[in-house]
């Protein structure tokens, strides 16, 4: 079996200033956190949704052209406030014991959190690059989806 460790420099770990991660076995606990948070992000579209409806009404209708934008809108914020918050995970990868790590060893951002995000959800759009998405992570050594590489990031176990 290959080595799915993830050694890297960067902040603390180890001797001579390196950090090892574990990642074996993390794709799978991922489509749980994932599930998790697809609960968590329909509770949160709804809320956007009401908000939306709400301003609809105060605008004369103009508001209402904000409804396009809820969908899209309550995955990606929810990554940037949960992966680029000082957690570094969304509520599912938490309670699952996981966290998102750049590759480098550094923190994850708002910004990126947010990229991440959204190569996650224009690939699981359509089917085809959602396909190569997953099988990129089955087939690499530490679970790394193909929007985990677009973005720079990897998912590990929060030791």
């Amino acid at each position: 079996m290959a080595n799915t460790d993830l050694t890297t420099g960067g902040q603390g770990g180890s001797a001579g200033g390196e950090r090892t991660w574990r990642t074996s076995g993390v794709l799978t606990s991922r489509l749980f956190a994932w599930l998790i948070d697809l609960v968590i992000i329909a509770l949160w579209t709804v809320l956007l949704a009401i908000i939306v409806g709400v301003l609809g009404f105060l605008t004369f209708g103009l508001g209402w052209f904000l409804f396009a934008l809820v969908v899209p809108a309550s995955g990606i914020i929810y990554s940037m406030v949960t992966v680029g918050g000082s957690r570094q995970s969304t509520i599912g990868m938490r309670m699952l014991g996981m966290r998102v790590v750049r590759a480098d060893g550094g923190r994850v951002d708002a910004i990126t959190a947010g990229a991440h995000a959204l190569f996650f959800y224009l690939a699981a759009s359509t089917g085809l690059l959602w396909l190569a998405d997953v099988v990129i992570g089955v087939i690499d050594d530490r679970g790394r989806m193909g929007h985990d590489y677009l973005a720079g990031l990897v998912v590990v176990w929060n030791d």
